[in-house]
Parts: structure tokens; C-alpha cells; sequence
């Protein structure tokens, strides 16, 4: 059963924060490549001091990056730049913003504090892979803030958008927060703070029942909550269970949702010279139906095109521009055997298992260490550095379809890393849940 629950959030105090878009941020695995450096300029009391601070030399183990961000949180509640909520509440962020061919959609998420349970459990499930360096960081983190500053976004079975319909009748009002996000600029995000008794009693009613809730974003964190709860649970043996570190706060969006929308994510292939372009298209045409196409534009229609056939993979190489179409996915038997078919028919299946790992002699360890490879969501970055010879090849990938998503997460399979870039991210900084032994939810 989904024990959802509303919190007494602790948020940004619109009385001495005018403008919430100076001080919200991408989630913390997204701020790289000089982003954190631009959140700091942007304003004192951005989120990212706390999330994701700046390390120093002189760090070390009573001064560091985990115990500045618990500075940070107390000061700014001392200072009342952060406000705790006075009631218990549930939140609703709608993002709006528009799609390649320029259509308009809003995807709708219910902000929430969800009782943790274990994957075995049913309840919550993954779809991908993690590694425990992001696990690591995230657990010093909560240790030294006792505190959830970004929510997991997770998919929920809701055929009718019940949940949804129900709290729309209380976002008659104009919401307390209609911003725009630095980096997703094109995104428009707008927060309700939901106090009605009568509503949020509906929504935890209609939640309760459901199982087989997908995390979409956020499996680090997801882990590391879990690690928290069972580090405090032997340190609290008689904490009540209603206690502030059973709980994590999620971003909830129905499967149903008309706005879910999930990018792809390309990989490009540098530093690795085992082969050159001439010799990959010899080898990869033993599997695949080798096409080569005049542009860019031409090999992203044909990749449109085939989007719900298997094995459709975009190449590109110093030599051009190919589309490669598998021939028999009877060579995804052969090399996962132990897969179901949903996970084989997968195109980053397909790609990870058969071309990067079979044909160029990747390991997976060397894979999921990231070497020799970078993940993009924008493939632009991958065409310039292969022409200035920077890189060797960059593989481009249709995204992963919903029904994909499901149909791998109910037959306990996790897909391969980055398999899915689910967009626009819920982006930290409108409410915190405070998570230390003395809460109570």
C-alpha cells in the first residue's frame, strides 16, 4: 500500500524571497559543466549551497561540503529566509512547456512525503541501474541535514487521473510560486500549497490501494533514503512509525499524464581507438542493415520514422551519417539470454549489449564507470566534437516508450543506465522535508 502523506514543508519565505527562480536549481546530478558556479553568482540563497556545494582544499572532516550545508539551513531558518509551513500540506506542480514540433503541454505532479518500502516490497519499483558513488554523497548529505531537499519523481497507475481531477478542485487561486528555472528556461512551473483537509484526505484515500509505483528520476536518492531509515531505525528502535526518517518526499505524476514526456539520451565514444570508422560499419554490418543518409535532418526523420521498431540506432562517424536497422533480434537471445523480451527489444539494449559491448569490447564495468563514453541529451555537443576529431563515434538512440518503461519494471527487470531522460526535471528549492527523529508526519 502507498502511504502518502502530507508535511509541514520548509520553503523559501516569499517575504524576503520575492523571486523564487533566483534561488531554485536542477536537481543536483545536474549541475555540472559550470552550472553550480552560475547558481552561486545568481543569488546568496540559492538552493545549490546546500545540494550541491563548492569543495575546498582545505576540507576536511568537521568542515566540509555536508556540514557547510547544514550551516546553510539553519542559518537561512534562523534568518527567516526559510519558513517551516504551519499545517500540513500536499503540493502540486504543474510544468508547462513545449514540445519539438511546438505544441504546448503541462505535465502534473503531486509533491508529497511517501512512506519508504523496500523493492521486494511491491510498492516502489525501479526501471534502472545505480551506482553507489552518487549513493555515498547523498547519505552524508541526510546525515548531516536530516533533511530531503529534492524530490523522486515517481509514475503512478492511475488510468482516469483521479488524483489529478481531485486536486484541481483546489487550484482555483493563483498559485504561490509561477517561475521559470535558469537552465530549463522554456519550462513555466507553478506551485500550489494544498491545506484543504477534505482534499488532501481524498488524495491519500485514492493513493492507498496502489502498488507498482515506477521511479522515473531519482534511484540514488531513493537508495540512500533507504539506508538513512535503516541507520536511524537502529539508532531509534522504539521511534512511532509515523517518525520523520520513514518518509521521503516524492514528485508523483500519473502514468496517464498527457505532459509525460521522455527524451533520449545518445552516447559518444571518445578516447577509444581499438577501431576506426571503416572497421566498425564492416563489423556492424553483420547485424545490421547499414544505411548511410545525406544530413542530420534525414537521419533524424528516419529515426521518427521507425520509432516503435526494434533495434533502430542513429551512427554517426567522421565518415557520415548512418541509420542502422538490426536484422534478427535473435542475436539479443543469443547474447542476454537471461533477459525477458521487453529488456531485448529495448534500443539501448540493443546498443549497449550488442554494439558497445560485443562489437567494440566495452566491459560493463568500464560502461557503467563511464570511461571512453558520455551521455548526451542533446546531440549537437557529439556532431562538433566528432568533426573536430575529439571523438570517435556517437550513437543516437530514439527515446524509451512508457509502455517500455512498464512493461520492464513489472517483470523486475532494470534497464541500462540513462535509458530514460524524462523531461522537464523537478527542479529542487520549493519545499524541503525535514526528516530528523523528533519529526512526526
Amino acid at each position: 500500500m502507498a502511504s502518502v502523506k502530507p508535511f509541514k514543508g520548509i520553503r523559501y519565505n516569499p517575504e524576503r524571497i520575492q523571486d523564487l527562480s533566483q534561488v531554485i536549481s536542477q536537481p543536483y546530478d545536474r549541475i555540472q559543466h559550470g552550472l553550480q558556479e552560475e547558481y552561486y553568482e545568481l543569488n546568496d540563497y540559492n538552493v545549490v549551497r546546500i545540494i550541491k556545494g563548492k569543495e575546498f582544499p582545505d576540507d576536511g572532516e568537521d568542515r566540509n561540503v555536508y556540514t557547510r550545508a547544514q550551516d546553510y539551513l539553519s542559518r537561512w531558518l534562523e534568518q527567516g529566509v526559510l519558513m517551516r509551513e504551519p499545517e500540513p500540506a500536499l503540493y502540486v506542480l504543474h510544468q508547462e512547456f513545449p514540445l519539438p514540433n511546438g505544441d504546448l503541454v503541462t505535465r502534473k505532479a503531486l509533491i508529497s512525503a511517501l512512506k519508504l518500502a523496500r523493492f521486494e516490497e511491491g510498492i516502489v519499483l525501479p526501471h534502472e541501474r545505480t551506482l553507489s558513488g552518487p549513493k555515498v554523497d547523498r547519505l552524508k548529505l541526510t546525515r548531516a541535514t536530516q533533511t530531503y531537499f529534492g524530490n523522486v519523481f515517481m509514475l503512478y497507475p492511475d488510468p482516469t487521473n483521479v488524483v489529478t481531477a481531485t486536486l484541481e478542485r483546489a487550484l482555483s487561486h493563483e498559485p504561490d510560486a509561477d517561475v521559470h528555472e535558469m537552465f530549463e528556461h522554456d519550462v513555466r512551473q507553478r506551485f500550489w500549497v494544498v491545506t484543504d483537509p477534505d482534499i488532501i484526505a481524498a488524495v491519500t484515500e485514492e493513493m492507498r490501494p496502489k502498488r507498482n509505483l515506477v521511479i522515473a528520476d531519482g534511484h540514488h536518492r531513493y537508495e540512500t533514503a533507504l539506508n538513512y531509515r535503516d541507520e536511524q531505525r537502529a539508532r531509534f528502535p522504539g521511534a512511532p512509525e509515523n517518525v520523520g526518517f520513514e518518509y521521503l518526499m516524492v514528485a508523483l505524476v500519473s502514468m496517464s499524464d498527457p505532459g509525460l514526456t521522455i527524451l533520449p539520451t545518445h552516447r559518444l565514444m571518445y578516447d577509444y581507438h581499438r577501431m576506426g570508422g571503416a572497421e566498425l560499419l564492416n563489423k556492424l554490418s553483420e547485424y545490421f542493415e547499414v544505411q548511410q543518409v545525406p544530413s542530420r535532418e534525414a537521419l533524424q526523420q528516419k529515426m521518427e520514422e521507425e520509432i516503435d521498431q526494434i533495434g533502430r540506432i542513429g551512427l554517426v562517424i567522421s565518415q557520415g551519417l548512418y541509420h542502422l536497422k538490426l536484422k534478427d533480434d535473435s542475436i539479443m537471445i543469443r547474447l542476454a539470454p537471461d533477459r525477458v523480451p521487453s529488456w531485448r527489444e529495448l534500443d539501448v539494449s540493443v546498443l549497449h549489449e550488442l554494439i558497445l559491448e560485443h562489437v567494440l569490447g566495452l566491459t560493463k564495468g568500464s560502461i557503467e564507470r563511464k570511461e571512453n563514453i558520455e551521455y548526451l541529451r542533446e546531440p549537437d555537443l557529439g556532431y562538433d566534437q566528432i568533426a573536430a576529431g575529439e571523438a570517435q563515434f556517437m550513437f543516437l538512440l530514439n527515446p524509451t516508450r512508457m509502455e517500455q518503461v512498464i512493461l520492464c519494471t513489472e517483470a523486475g527487470e532494470k534497464m541500462p543506465q540513462k535509458s530514460t531522460d524524462f523531461y522537464p526535471k523537478v527542479f529542487t528549492g520549493l519545499t524541503f522535508l525535514a526528516v530528523s527523529p523528533d519529526e512526526r508526519l
